[in-house]
């Protein structure tokens, strides 16, 4: 009996302590712990002299089905501080259905290039076409749904001054799509989210790039790469096999619209952290920390810590029921009793704002139980190997 309550309160205590770990502990030894020493990337990354001293950069846009944003994107890129004759955008239309290749083309006077799939094949595999086509040797990888400061590109490209540095991604800032105020919980954790990498760039690199904005060495772009993987998650994995660096950078923003509800971003959860545990499976060897010391850690830390709390709560609920029933402590009767509550709670937040808004404190809780819930059905995916490389874009404000 004594040996089943032990295992009952290991179950119990793993996963507070992993979400504990994962979320404030990891970032606090990030930034105290003095075998982490601050890491500068070259000796002068901002000052380039002139124009012509900028790489020659392919901006590299995957689209499917963008007609309605693609225009505005297109003038929002060609507007960047940039030198024009150091710069390509490359449309890589994903088989589209709609108007997205005639408008891109329209663009064609302005430098614009159109590519296009001749059936689709989703996001990765459009930019398995396209890579072999783009010109620079810095690859800028973006998409139709956010959009880029004029005077974000030149800071993202700087660090590449450093030939240490593979990666540099962008700081993702969430905003409201249009006047809609739903969802508001997604902003603090993009914010966290930022506030680690800025950490781990400052201990040597970070383990993941953001999606909708980072560049990328085209020696390193241009294999491909298994279309149902993460290419965005991978390419700070692929710089690391090769010696480098990835950086996350401040001053290179990015706004991204906030998914309209709930139901979209549980979605968006399901199909990003099933394709990172694929990803991260196909990259495994990199979480040896005997070869790759403070990278496996941080990769552990980051990635796979936070993606073991959703599949560990379910079992802190069993552990508690089976205290319940085999001892006569009253602490696991209120514990178990507390986290029921608190699931019925992030269930009803779920609901209340799942296609609308709700109240704050409601919205963070449904946003809360929503994320660990699409953490137990990607591992469901990853585990019964579903596996599915057709890209459903997030349709954002």
């Amino acid at each position: 009996m004594k040996a089943l309550s032990l295992v009952s309160w290991g179950m119990v205590m793993l996963a507070p302590a992993l979400f504990a770990y994962a979320y404030f502990v990891y970032p606090l030894l990030l930034r105290v712990c003095p075998w982490v020493r601050p890491f500068k990337y070259g000796a002068d990354p901002i000052s380039i002299a002139s124009d012509d001293a900028w790489p020659f950069v392919s901006i590299s846009l995957p689209a499917f089905n963008e007609e309605s944003r693609l225009g505005d994107t297109l003038e929002s890129l060609l507007s960047l501080d940039y030198p024009s004759d150091r710069m390509e955008i490359v449309v890589i239309s994903d088989a589209s259905t709609d108007r997205t290749d005639e408008i891109a083309a329209g663009y064609s006077g302005r430098g614009v290039r159109l590519i296009r799939l001749p059936e689709r094949g989703g996001k990765v595999a459009a930019e398995n076409f396209g890579a072999s086509a783009l010109k620079g040797t810095l690859v800028v990888n973006t998409d139709a749904t956010i959009r880029i400061p004029p005077d974000s590109l030149k800071p993202l490209i700087r660090p590449f001054k450093s030939p240490e540095i593979g990666v540099a991604s962008g700081r993702d800032i969430s905003v409201a799509a249009g006047e809609s105020e739903t969802n508001q919980a997604e902003s603090g954790y993009v914010g966290y989210e930022m506030r680690v990498r800025e950490l781990e760039t400052r201990a040597g690199g970070i383990v993941g790039a953001s999606g909708c904005f980072y560049a990328i060495r085209a020696e390193l772009h241009r294999p491909p790469f298994p279309p149902h993987l993460s290419r965005d998650f991978a390419s700070c994995l692929v710089a690391r096999e090769h010696g480098l660096r990835s950086v996350s950078v401040n001053d290179a923003v990015c706004y991204v619209p906030r998914t309209a509800s709930i139901a979209r971003e549980y979605r968006r959860k399901v199909r990003t952290m099933a394709r990172g545990l694929a990803t991260l499976t196909y990259k495994r060897h990199l979480l040896n920390p005997f070869r790759h010391g403070l990278f496996a850690w941080k990769l552990f830390s980051h990635k796979l810590a936070r993606w073991l709390v959703p599949i560990t709560a379910p079992l802190m609920l069993v552990g508690l029921s089976i205290l319940v029933l085999t001892t006569e402590e009253v602490l696991p009767v209120y514990m178990l009793l507390g986290g029921l509550v608190a699931a019925l709670l992030g269930l009803g937040g779920m609901r209340a704002s799942w296609t609308e808004k709700a109240p704050n404190l409601l919205s963070s809780l449904g946003y809360v139980f929503a994320a660990n819930l699409a953490g137990i059905a990607a591992w469901g995916q990853f585990i019964r190997g579903t596996r599915s490389a057709i890209w459903e874009p997030t349709r954002r404000g």
